[in-house]
């Protein structure tokens, strides 16, 4: 099978772009080509490339097919119609038996020619995130582009990327590429993958990203297992440096011991985002007074002077660091409430300021809610912004909250928990805040920014999330689920709506949808985030659906869900659902007829078994109201169940479309399916 190579060398590709240039290239590259693919394309990435191999067949055939057209007697304007469609004359149609019938001849392409076809439009048009132009081409790239390595089972594919007059730089494929900037410069041929691949490691390019992040990752651990230490797991700095160097050589650096008394989080955070380096710690999680850093070139000094440099830059980095942590703690927590009057949260939504009153008194509202002290969520709440205005944050954002938690150690260890942990958690792999004050602060920022977005018309959509309302849904459902905590969302949605909607008055806001309207869209999106949720976890969405009804509870939604699983799966849950469905149907049936339900009349059952089934669901529906009441619902689930055994012979046995009783019977099992709905709507599970 020919096998294509492609690779696009350019001047260095920032580290985030370069995965996710791979994939286009692999997606553009394998729509065009195919007619040809033998499998899916395979991309790589680094600093200075984005290719791809594939293998591909010689040549793309079509085989040749016939298109019937209008009858032999069909109007001339058919015809014409057919003619022109097709684009041909009339001497291209051949008659068969009463039609008119079109023998498209097939084709044949060698697998060359498409290639060279398709590449120069999929480079211009590429989809870099951020193009640039130089010199006087009009060709985008994300950095100049150098050279373009095209192969075909070894033979150069020939195409230029040159439009009409606009010569794109003179670029045009070849068979060259180049080795490392140091280590391997100037051009190399190269005649196949294979030897694409050892070729650039005899000159210092590691071409395959995995084996980059492997290197970097055993190198480190072992210079740091060397001096008893262990690295700060950190997979996104440790991606991002591999999209830096093309050789990785780690190389470990000393941290002057005056630095040491800073805030681990302040250290790391100012080596990661200013200087790409690794914190270390030791085996019970002290930081270590070392890092890690990952040189481009094997130094012939052993790197010497690479950590020299790099640890003279880092003592300027926590210098600054040091200035701002000293900074913020004379001045104190408190004192940068003020400033948040003068920081916008949203244009729609207000400042900062007037988030914080809101989030202070719906911390106080949810508190006892949650087992925690109103006064101090209260508290906790109106300081949990503060850092927001703070040096250190100023200079890492990323550090917000995580500073106000060290603020605010005079505040007591609750407060500061609550306050350090409120913005969790961030992702999927991030730990919910369990404490009862933390858990209510947490909460209450996640309701107000979901409140606060959907009032405004900011809703997520298809093709985006800006105000990261998914993730914000799901961490409110995560702190319920993994908490425990009870939240009637039906009260505390519309109280807190009541203050998004003041702040918005102070600013003149635009006409609002009715806050039932509101209310309801926002509950749906929460219950949708925990469908989504539980079916990562392998549960069943149409029982999910099933289980929520018009709940509102996550947690009775969550047990109401378990216990109905556990009926549906047997063979009793199985049969009393093909019958509830059976009855839905009848009864979806003669509502088109003009049927109107009703109670039935036990005076008129004419069998021993509607008398049966009318006792059963009476006994069936008084159980289960006061199961449910007391939330046992798995009892709710077992007095479904004993209505198998009437319902099984009620069918059997009884002609729902008797004329004389049928409006009775059909009443009956409207009544069936009422009592029914009260533990579940059994209608959204599939059978």
């Amino acid at each position: 099978m020919p096998e294509l190579l492609l690779e696009l060398l350019t001047e260095e590709i920032p580290a985030r772009m370069q995965a996710r240039a791979a994939e286009d290239l692999c997606r553009l590259v394998g729509e065009a080509l195919k007619p040809i693919a033998l499998g899916a394309p395979q991309g790589f990435h680094g600093p200075r490339r984005i290719g791809l191999v594939m293998q591909v067949a010689a040549r793309a055939d079509t085989a040749a097919k016939e298109e019937r057209g209008p009858r032999v007697n069909a109007p001339e304007a058919a015809l014409a119609g057919f003619l022109k469609k097709h684009g041909v004359a009339r001497d291209a149609l051949a008659q068969q038996g009463d039609f008119w019938v079109l023998v498209k001849p097939g084709s044949s392409m060698e697998a060359a020619a498409l290639i060279a076809a398709a590449l120069p439009d999929i480079l211009w048009n590429f989809p870099w995130p951020k193009s640039m132009r130089w010199g006087q081409s009009g060709f985008l790239w994300v950095r100049p582009l150098q050279r373009i390595l095209c192969l075909l089972d070894g033979a150069v594919v020939p195409f230029a990327l040159a439009r009409g007059d606009d010569a794109a730089h003179g670029l045009a494929s070849g068979d060259i590429t180049e080795g490392h900037r140091v280590h391997g410069p100037g051009a190399i041929a190269v005649t196949g993958h294979a030897d694409y691949l050892t070729r650039l490691r005899e000159r210092h390019v590691i071409v395959d990203t995995a084996e980059r992040i492997a290197m970097i990752r055993d190198g480190i651990a072992q210079l740091a297992t060397a001096e008893g230490l262990e690295i700060v797991p950190d997979e996104g700095l440790l991606n991002e440096v591999a999209g830096l160097v093309e050789w990785p050589v780690p190389l470990l650096g000393r941290i002057d011991d005056a630095f040491m008394d800073l805030p681990a989080e302040v250290m790391r955070t100012s080596m990661r985002v200013n200087q790409r380096y690794f914190a270390l710690r030791h085996a019970d999680g002290r930081p270590a007074a070392r890092f890690a850093v990952v040189a481009n070139i094997t130094a012939s000094d052993g790197g010497a002077a690479l950590v020299a440099g790099n640890e003279r830059v880092l003592r300027a980095r926590l210098s600054d660091a040091r200035f701002f942590w000293d900074q913020d703690r004379r001045a104190g927590l408190e004192s940068f409430l003020p400033k948040l009057d003068g920081v916008v949260f949203h244009a729609k939504l207000g400042t900062q300021g007037q988030r914080v009153a809101r989030l202070e008194r719906l911390a106080r509202m949810l508190a006892p809610m949650l087992g925690a002290d109103a006064n101090t969520a209260a508290r906790a709440a109106k300081l949990c912004k503060a850092d927001l205005a703070s040096g250190m944050v100023g200079e890492f954002p990323e550090l917000q909250g995580v500073m106000g938690g060290y603020y605010a150690a005079g505040e007591g260890a609750v407060i500061a928990g609550a306050i350090a942990q409120h913005y969790r958690p961030m992702g999927p792999g991030d730990a919910v805040p369990s404490e009862p004050v933390a858990a209510t602060v947490a909460l209450a920022d996640k309701i107000d920014q979901l409140i606060g977005f959907f009032d405004v018309g900011e809703k997520p959509t298809g093709s985006g999330d800006p105000f990261a309302l998914r993730r914000a849904a799901l961490g409110v459902i995560r702190i319920l689920r993994e908490g425990g905590f009870r939240l009637p969302l039906r009260d505390v949605l519309p109280h807190h709506l009541t203050y998004v909607r003041m702040t918005r008055a102070t600013l003149g806001a635009e006409a609002m949808a009715p806050a039932e309207e509101m209310v309801a869209e926002l509950l749906a999106f929460l219950f949708d985030r925990l469908r989504v949720q539980l079916r990562t976890e392998g549960a069943r969405a149409d029982i999910i659906t099933a289980a929520i009804g018009e709940d509102d509870d996550i947690l009775r939604v969550l047990a109401r869900a378990e216990a109905l699983r556990a009926l549906v799966e047997t063979d009793t849950g199985a049969a009393l659902l093909a019958a509830y469905k059976r009855a839905q149907n009848i009864l979806r049936a003669e509502a088109k007829k003009g049927f109107a339900a009703g109670a039935p009349e036990p005076a008129a059952f004419a069998t021993e078994q509607e008398a049966a089934l009318h006792t059963a669901i009476i006994a069936a529906r008084d159980a289960a109201a006061a199961q449910l009441a007391a939330e046992d619902f798995s009892a709710a689930m077992t007095s479904l169940a004993a209505l198998r055994g009437p319902l099984d012979a009620f069918f059997d046995g009884v002609l729902v479309n008797d004329p004389t009783h049928r409006d009775n019977r059909l009443r009956l099992l409207s009544a069936l399916v009422d009592a029914m709905h009260q533990v579940a709507d059994l209608s959204k599970i599939e059978a």
